[in-house]
């Protein structure tokens, strides 16, 4: 009777889960080069069905088996039971943009694969869609949150320049002299960048490290939206509505068939 209420449990906290990455899309519609989240849920036992593993690079991983395959001692398996299913991971969707043109020079979007490298006074690197640059005070080109846009060769700026073209190339040329190029960079596995701040991004383990991309290719004047559909975010939202009322009404049944049985046993 239990296996119900926990099945029936772990379907909301599930949905929940789901719900929360929902808004956030939502939250983040209109923040320029936003990439939409995705959630995926596991089986429980696929979870638990895992053991340490040493590799070849001397490294030890989690590695995933069959129950069958488990290094049980003196036992025997008879069969194996999921009893829910729980939330696993939420990954980048790296559908591009659309991309909408502007009349700001500084205002950027990628042609293709990569993030625009960005720091702040503490150091700290994040990667970027969103292309949305201004110069401060000192002529450093920054985003809409101070981040400096990194270069080859480190923060750039434009100085006191009062013209300021970008060509395909990503190189910055300020009152007719090249102030620099805009560096780009992509990774192995971009799904797995973590959200740092809305449009921002931090690399993690599983997406690899970042690596320079060649030949790049930028558009001056434009920029890339964030590639979330109201309309689909929104059917995902009802579908997890949905599922989360009927998850809560399975487990008020099974809560209530529990308190019968225990009210009827109690009698007898």
């Amino acid at each position: 009777m239990n296996r119900g209420i926990y099945e029936a449990a772990s379907g909301m906290i599930v949905q929940e889960t789901n719900l929360d990455v929902v808004a956030n899309n939502l939250a983040n519609v209109d923040s320029a080069g936003f990439k939409k989240r995705v959630s995926a849920n596991a089986d429980f036992s696929a979870l638990l069905d895992r053991i340490e593993k040493v590799s070849e690079d001397g490294e030890t991983k989690l590695t995933t088996v069959l129950p069958a395959d488990m290094p049980f001692k003196g036992r025997a398996v008879i069969g194996s039971l999921a009893l829910s299913t729980v939330f696993s991971e939420d990954v980048m969707d790296t559908t591009p943009g659309v991309i909408k043109t502007t009349e700001s020079p500084l205002d950027l979007a990628i042609d293709g694969p990569g993030f625009f490298s960005v720091a702040d006074t503490n150091g700290n690197v994040y990667y970027t869609r969103g292309g949305s640059f201004v110069p401060d005070e000192n002529g450093n080109i920054i985003t809409s949150n101070g981040l400096y846009l990194q270069g080859e060769g480190g923060n750039l700026s434009i100085g006191t320049a009062t013209r300021v073209e970008v060509n395909r190339t990503g190189q910055i040329i300020a009152d007719g002299e090249i102030a620099g190029r805009v560096a780009v960079f992509n990774f192995e596995n971009p799904t797995y960048l973590r959200q740092s701040a809305r449009n921002l991004l931090s690399p993690t383990e599983q997406s690899g490290a970042a690596e320079a991309v060649e030949n790049v290719k930028i558009w001056s004047g434009a920029l890339e939206v964030s590639n979330v559909s109201v309309v689909e975010e929104m059917v995902r939202m009802i579908e997890a509505q949905r599922v989360y009322e009927g998850a809560s009404k399975a487990l008020m049944t099974h809560d209530e068939q529990t308190s019968r049985l225990i009210t009827s046993f109690s009698r007898g």
